[in-house]
């Protein structure tokens, strides 16, 4: 097989990783987020200033997982040192929707006329920011940042609507890292 077995990260200058059996913490200047990383036949390894991830089993799926590791691990030091930001777009035509962020919850009021608020999860340490017709999303970690404007969108899903005539909802317009 003609695939690398292992992968190679470089730990950045103020950010601290620690791997504690199958636990990694990742500790920067904006925060700190902590995972759980395990798949069999993938083994993790700090070595200096290195992240190195091995493969012990030469499989399709363990190459696979190889790169997802990496990349989740990629995300929690990016995430340590800048932060993701994903902004969303609020569109409306006959009713304006009204929000309100509440504790763990993004209120959408007076969506398409309703009387009951629908309600969007806020995931984790993620911040929700309305903005006029904008609402910026913004964290340390990309999941809980991705996860939040997911759940924002999807609590503006028009059912037994024709999509094409009722357009309105918040929609994901730019995802950026600062």
């Amino acid at each position: 097989m003609g695939k690398e077995l292992k992968k190679v990260l470089d730990i950045p200058e103020g950010v601290e990783v620690v791997l504690k059996d199958n636990n990694i913490s990742v500790n920067g200047p904006k925060g700190a987020i902590h995972r759980e990383l395990w798949y069999p036949g993938v083994v993790i390894d700090k070595k200096d200033n290195k992240i190195i991830i091995n493969l012990t089993v030469n499989r399709k799926k363990q190459q696979a997982m190889l790169g997802t590791i990496t990349s989740h691990i990629r995300n929690m030091i990016n995430g340590v040192t800048g932060s993701y930001t994903y902004l969303l777009k609020v569109v409306y035509s006959h009713f304006p929707i009204q929000l309100k962020v509440d504790e763990n919850y993004l209120n959408i009021g007076n969506f398409l006329g309703e009387k009951k608020p629908r309600k969007a999860k806020i995931i984790g340490d993620t911040t929700v920011e309305v903005k006029g017709n904008e609402v910026v999303v913004e964290g340390i970690n990309i999941e809980h940042v991705g996860q939040t404007a997911a759940n924002i969108q999807q609590a503006t899903k028009i059912k037994r609507f024709d999509p094409r005539v009722f357009q309105d909802g918040i929609y994901l317009v730019e995802k950026t890292r600062a």
